[in-house]
Order: C-alpha cells, then sequence, then structure tokens
C-alpha cells in the first residue's frame, strides 16, 4: 500500500510539473509586433512662426495584421497624421508629425502610437525656436547713397 501511495503521489508531482511548465509565464513580454525606425527626431533650430513636419515610419514585423489605433499628442501645438489602414506583415507605414513653432524657446514634444487594442509606443520630437528677424535682411543705408 506504501508503494501504491508513494507511485501516486511522485506520479501527481510530475503531472502537475508539466502543466505548470506547460503554462505560459504571464510576466513573459509579447513579441514585438511594431517596429519605429525611430523613436525620436530633434528639428534642431527652427525659425518662429514655420511650422515643420517629420515622418516616422511604422513596420509590422508581427504575422497578424497590425492597426493603429490612435496617434495622440502630448500638447495642440503637435499635430500626427497617420493612415486607419491596416498595415499587413512585413509591410510599413508613415505617421507624419507635425510641430507649430508659434512659441520661442526649447521644446521636447512626446506622441503616443496606441496600437492593436491598447498596446502603446511613444515617440518624441524636440527642437528650439527661435525668434525670427523682422525682415529678410537688415536695411542697407549704403542703397541710397547709391541711387543719387
Amino acid at each position: 500500500m506504501k508503494k501504491w501511495l508513494t507511485f501516486m503521489l511522485v506520479a501527481g508531482l510530475a503531472t502537475a510539473t508539466q502543466a505548470q511548465n506547460a503554462t505560459p509565464d504571464s510576466k513573459a513580454p509579447a513579441a514585438e509586433v511594431i517596429t519605429l525606425k525611430q523613436t525620436s527626431f530633434d528639428f534642431g533650430k527652427i525659425p518662429q512662426g514655420r511650422p515643420v513636419t517629420h515622418n516616422f515610419e511604422v513596420t509590422n514585423t508581427g504575422t497578424e495584421v497590425l492597426r493603429l489605433d490612435n496617434v495622440q499628442a502630448s500638447c495642440g501645438c503637435t499635430t500626427p497624421e497617420w493612415s486607419r489602414e491596416p498595415i499587413q506583415p512585413g509591410t510599413s507605414t508613415t505617421i507624419k508629425v507635425g510641430y507649430n513653432a508659434a512659441s520661442e524657446g526649447g521644446f521636447n514634444k512626446t506622441v503616443t502610437i496606441v496600437y492593436n487594442n491598447n498596446q502603446t509606443k511613444t515617440i518624441v520630437i524636440s527642437g528650439t525656436v527661435y525668434k525670427a528677424p523682422a525682415t529678410s535682411a537688415p536695411a542697407n543705408a549704403s542703397l541710397t547713397l547709391l541711387k543719387q
């Protein structure tokens, strides 16, 4: 009888261990299905009042169709544009991000990409807006002398 109980105990532990190993670990990271060619872009120095744009390339590296559910900027001065069409595996699309350079000074803005039912990626744009001169060139007093 003891041998039989020991056998049943060992068999039960072996079955429980196999079942535990067969269950996916909930902490394991999901395979990436979206790849960004760039995750940030620095516009450098841009003149005040002159909007700028940059295209971020997004590639579907998964095996299923990828859907960009939403692309949202951190503020109203940044405007993303993207296609609502599904992205087939192995293909790419672009997200056009515009920045309205109305305010002088440095900026660092984030754009959140929401895809495939609430998965997210973040891209960043940055740069420095400088005050543009009132005229394209300074007045040249020598021209008045030449005209006389």
